[in-house]
């Protein structure tokens, strides 16, 4: 049976997620919703040793590998960016303060770009485990999300990126606006038709939002119809922005299923050759490598 010899995290701002693993092998897994904006500075080891705990061999200190927001001004440790050109992982890596005695708890840093001013938490470590998987890729990543980011990699740096509140807000108009009242459901005819309208005209945007709400009510547009299309117009409208770093380049997606179908789905009309990679799996590589450039000699950190 195997023992458990490490923990990966992804710490992000609504949701924690966490693997034990041996090697590169899950042994366990488990989640909660006590993401770091629901924590303060106080709260974050007792957050992790509830998944925890109970996985941890007597006799030995296991390190906790954590890449996210638990690394932010607001987290439990701040791990300073990192300017890019640079790789995605390396320099110091911060240790956050623990009284658990099992473990050690080591957080990544993130990335950050001047002109234009940009931060990434969490991405740089999928970005990462994806160049593990694929040594010597040149390309862009697109990372689809509550906040889309676009980072173009070339000889194993980042070199330039951009984010995007697409996911964001379409969560905020979908629940929140007017538009709620219209939309539920989901048909690929409105997401292709609104990707279309979003990439060709991205300045009448927020007009055409507004017509999903319009066409409700005069129409009675399927529901199911107007929910796609906003996600079509608003994804449209982000690759429209994001053109500079699409064009001429093959692009690697790096999120979860449905969601990355959609931005594969958009890229095919513009002829993007796109290939899709799973986050988790892009994660959990990415810590993989970020364990690697720890000291061998772990030593528990007491506060």
């Amino acid at each position: 049976m195997s023992v458990l010899e490490w923990i990966g995290v992804d710490w992000g701002t609504s949701h924690l997620r966490v693997w034990g693993l041996a090697g590169s092998r899950v042994l366990h897994h488990a989640a909660s919703e006590q993401g770091m904006g629901q924590l303060d500075r106080a709260g974050f080891e007792p957050a992790l040793l509830a998944l925890v705990a109970d996985w941890l061999p007597d006799g030995q200190v296991t390190p906790a590998i954590i890449c996210g927001m638990a690394g932010s001004r607001q987290g439990w440790v701040e791990a300073p960016y990192r300017a890019i050109p640079c790789t995605p992982l390396g320099g110091a890596i911060a240790q956050a303060p623990c009284r658990d005695l099992r473990l050690t708890v080591h957080v990544v840093p993130g990335l950050k770009q001047t002109q234009p001013a940009d931060v990434i938490r969490g991405e740089e470590t999928q970005i990462a485990g994806f160049l593990s998987r694929n040594p010597g890729w040149d390309g862009v990543v697109c990372l689809p999300g509550t906040h889309s980011k676009w980072a173009h990699v070339s000889a194993g740096e980042v070199v330039s990126f951009q984010t995007f509140l697409t996911g964001e807000i379409f969560a905020l108009l979908s629940e929140q606006s007017v538009l709620r009242h219209s939309i539920s459901g989901w048909d690929d005819t409105g997401f292709t038709e609104g990707a279309a309208q979003g990439m060709e005209r991205p300045e009448r945007l927020l007009a055409r939002l507004f017509s999903v709400r319009a066409e409700g009510l005069l129409e009675g547009r399927d529901p199911a119809y107007a929910r796609a299309r906003l996600s079509g117009l608003l994804i449209g409208a982000e690759l429209a922005a994001a053109k500079p770093y699409w064009l001429g380049q093959r692009v690697a997606i790096i999120g979860s299923e449905s969601l990355a179908k959609h931005y594969a789905q958009a890229l095919g009309t513009l002829s993007v050759p796109v290939t899709h990679h799973d986050a988790t799996e892009m994660t959990l590589a990415g810590l993989a490598a970020a364990r690697a450039l720890l000291p061998h000699m772990e030593r528990p950190c007491v506060n």
